[in-house]
Formats: C-alpha cells, sequence, structure tokens
C-alpha cells in the first residue's frame, strides 16, 4: 500500500494484512517478561486452568495486530499517533501456533476543523485466527495528516 493520507480514507474502506504465527516460544518469552500469568508461562497449570492449555496474553495479540496492520503500510507516512482505543475485546485465546491476521474497516473520517494540515480516522479492527474465528476486536481513532502538497492522489481501493 504505502503513503496513503486522510483523504485516501473512506468510510467502508478496509485493509487486510498478512498473517503471523505465534509459537510457543514467543507466547512463553512475551508472558514471562510482560504478563506471567499461569495460563501465559506454565504448561501444567494452563492445562488445568480456564482456557484448557497455554494461550496467547492478550497484549502480546494486541502488539502483534499493530504490527501487522503497521507492515501493511496504511497509515505509516500519515500517522500523527492516537488519542486513544476504544472497545478492546479478547473474544477467543490465542494458542501456540494460530496464525492471526487483521481486518480494519474505516468508519469515520474528520478533517480538523482547527488544524488544516491533518483530521481523524476511526478505525475497527477484527483480529482473525485462522478459522476465521474472531479472537479481538477494538477500534482506533487515528490522527492523520492531510495529503501534502504535490504528492500525488492514489486511488481508492478496497
Amino acid at each position: 500500500m504505502g503513503d496513503l493520507w486522510l483523504e485516501d480514507f473512506e468510510v467502508g474502506r478496509v485493509f487486510t494484512t498478512r498473517g503471523c504465527t505465534l509459537s510457543e516460544a514467543q507466547i512463553l518469552d512475551f508472558a514471562w517478561q510482560h504478563d506471567p500469568q499461569p495460563f501465559h508461562i506454565d504448561r501444567e497449570a494452563a492445562a488445568t486452568g480456564p482456557y484448557g492449555g497455554l494461550i496467547a496474553s492478550g497484549f502480546q495479540t494486541l502488539l502483534v495486530a499493530f504490527r501487522l496492520f503497521y507492515q501493511e503500510k496504511v497509515v505509516n507516512a500519515a500517522s500523527m499517533g492516537s488519542p486513544g482505543m476504544d472497545e478492546l475485546r479478547w473474544l477467543a485465546p490465542v494458542r501456540p501456533d494460530d496464525t492471526i491476521r487483521v481486518r480494519a474497516e474505516v468508519l469515520e473520517v474528520r478533517p480538523s476543523r482547527s488544524r488544516p494540515d491533518r483530521g481523524t480516522a476511526v478505525i475497527a479492527y477484527a483480529v482473525l485466527n485462522q478459522r476465521d474465528e474472531t479472537v479481538m476486536t477494538f477500534k482506533v481513532t487515528h490522527i492523520l495528516r492531510r495529503r501534502p502538497e504535490g504528492t500525488a492522489e492514489r486511488p481508492v481501493a478496497t
């Protein structure tokens, strides 16, 4: 994709990413560093726990989803950060060797009234596993730059 600006986003436009497979080693490594709950770090405890086995941290799933979306170069050039995210939901566990990918749909686009060089786009994210089950959803309000003068328009495709 690459070099999309606020004007390139329209309500209903959908972006999809490639997948990423999470290994047991990656799940354990992340959890030991950042989310050391038994169902993330201890195979035996996880086997008798609420999920019937080892699962990835929801925070790891969120960060991998962000990386997958960023690698598609949808918001990279225009991104000015975000005031936050809403409605984060972990709907199903991500297990070792699951492959996750992202489907992102533009819900709203608004040019700024006070800052003509930017605006916001609200994007709804769904993270899916290899069985097309939705494992996580969230919405992000992205602050995006408008197209700089002299930058060629890109065709809008879904």
